[in-house]
């Protein structure tokens, strides 16, 4: 454990994606600036992951862009700037792993062998101590702990530049309330059904708030987008394809609630401290739930698993996720209905944030 009057150390962080992990990884990586803000932070990202926090405050940002595979580790490494003390290897997924191995380090920490997978032990000499069945975040925070940070309480400072803030003015003023209904997973069998999340639409709307619709360019979101929309009977604001992550992030600062299902918009809604709806099926809300909001969390999960598995989740490996496009239909609107009136009833009056 490092004391406050040993010299700095270099510490890499790798934690390529995605949008969600990301975000939780930035309450770590802050946590250990406050403890220890003479140590050198360098933090190796996916490259669409780097536009949400290439300018966090004093972390320097190496991009990994996994399209060029192995032929970018020699750049990575030359960004890299020489041997580290540390590295904190935070992505349990093979092409992580591949990095980590390239990535010169001293030592290396990683999960422990229970949550282990994809080679991840091979490429580390350290085994970080972590729960049994820790929520993402709370497995990152070990990473903090293991540093010589105590427990603390997530705390995120990832910037919205000034041309973001004007943008998302534009679309809604400071004084209109609004739900951010954020449709698509990265995976669409997690996506709700579309006429169910017109009638939360219409729901919000008869509160006095209007819904925006987020989400990527990609065709399938904006043909869900669209069906959305033409299945509401009050007006929407479809913004899907249309923000950049600075800007949604300055949405969902800004909205007095989120529904969305497992997906990055989620993860970034809880650092700005907007109430969560999440909708979960297909994994476990107690591992992978919008933190701090998954009392609002709508689940079907644990009801599948029963089915599926025949066992609860407590008897299966932590992290099991389930199959079947069917699995979301069993979310009913009336529960997500309820959710959203608790969360609206969290941000009566909900502020702009400052800038």
């Amino acid at each position: 454990m490092q004391s406050m009057s040993n010299p700095r150390r270099r510490i890499c962080i790798l934690r390529l994606s995605a949008i969600g992990d990301v975000c939780h990884a930035v309450a770590t990586v802050q946590a250990i600036q406050r403890q220890f803000p003479d140590d050198e932070l360098t933090w190796v990202v996916g490259k669409v992951e780097a536009t949400l926090i290439a300018d966090l405050p004093g972390v320097r940002i190496v991009v990994y862009d996994k399209s060029k595979g192995l032929s970018a580790i020699p750049e990575l490494r030359r960004q890299g700037g020489g041997r580290f003390d540390i590295l904190l290897h935070m992505q349990l997924s093979f092409r992580a792993n591949v990095l980590a191995a390239f990535i010169p380090a001293r030592e290396k920490w990683g999960f422990p062998g229970r949550l282990s997978k994809e080679l991840h032990g091979l490429v580390i000499n350290r085994q970080v101590t972590m729960p049994d069945r820790p929520h993402v975040l709370e497995g990152f925070q070990c990473f903090a702990h293991a540093l010589g940070v105590p427990a603390f309480e997530p705390q995120w400072d990832i910037p919205i530049p000034e041309a973001d803030r004007q943008w998302v003015e534009t679309q809604l003023p400071a004084s209109r309330r609004f739900v951010v209904i954020a449709p698509a997973a990265s995976n669409p069998e997690r996506n709700w059904l579309p006429e169910r999340y017109a009638a939360v639409a219409d729901h919000a709307a008869e509160q006095g708030l209007i819904a925006v619709l987020t989400g990527a360019p990609s065709a399938p979101e904006i043909a869900l987008a669209q069906e959305i929309a033409e299945l509401t009977e009050s007006p929407v604001i479809n913004l899907v394809g249309q923000t950049n992550l600075k800007q949604l992030l300055m949405l969902v600062a800004r909205a007095s609630a989120v529904v969305a299902p497992d997906s990055g918009t989620a993860h970034m809604a809880v650092t700005q401290g907007t109430p969560v709806i999440g909708l979960y099926a297909h994994s476990n809300p107690d591992r992978t739930g919008p933190y701090r909001f998954r009392s609002l969390t709508v689940e079907v999960y644990t009801a599948h698993l029963r089915t599926q598995r025949s066992a609860r989740p407590e008897q299966i490996r932590w992290g099991t996720r389930l199959k079947g496009r069917e699995l979301m239909a069993d979310i009913k609107v009336e529960e997500v209905i309820a959710k959203l009136d608790q969360a609206l009833a969290m941000t009566p009056d909900r502020p702009p944030p400052s800038a």
